[in-house]
């Protein structure tokens, strides 16, 4: 089961995304499909379908980010986190070969167009948690057991509470 984590920045991000959908590209979009309804044969009209097609994108879209925003719980940095790996954290880590990698735990919503992200629920994200620096930590992976040392964590502190 996923869980239903997310970083204030992460539901501001989301809250944005879905403000921006709602409020300026369905208006638009559906003005498009309303005028191309109006030229007649719906059947052969590119705009029409095309417009038609994307509304339902946008649609989709929207009920997903009204169930998923109602659904979500934000977790703010906390200094009781310092020192040990929790949601949120930047991580950096390295395995016995040399190999260097830096990232943040977050929710599931989150990891989409980051590199630089892994999800809360990833088998990484749970072989680090409550570890500190120069902890071990042992992922289990479809392809084996990996050991990974724990070089540096830091915190964001959000900047903006609601």
């Amino acid at each position: 089961m996923r869980s239903n984590l997310i970083t204030r920045a992460g539901y501001l991000k989301l809250k944005q995304e879905l403000d921006q959908l709602w409020r300026e590209e369905r208006p638009e979009v559906t003005r498009k499909v309303t005028w191309a309804a109006s030229l007649g044969d719906r059947s052969e009209n590119a705009d029409y379908q095309y417009n038609k097609k994307r509304l339902r994108e946008i649609d989709r879209r929207v009920r997903y980010l009204l169930k998923t925003l109602e659904n979500i719980r934000i977790v703010d940095y906390a200094p009781e986190q310092e020192g040990k790996v929790f949601f949120g954290a930047w991580v950096q880590i390295e395995n016995e070969a040399g190999e260097n990698r830096q990232f943040r735990i977050v929710g599931y919503d989150e990891i989409f167009e980051r590199k630089d992200y892994i999800s809360i629920d990833s088998p990484m994200a749970r072989a680090l948690l409550k570890k500190a620096v120069d902890d071990e930590a042992l992922v289990e992976t479809p392809g084996g057991t990996s050991c990974w040392y724990i070089m540096a964590i830091h915190y964001e502190r959000d900047t903006e509470s609601q």
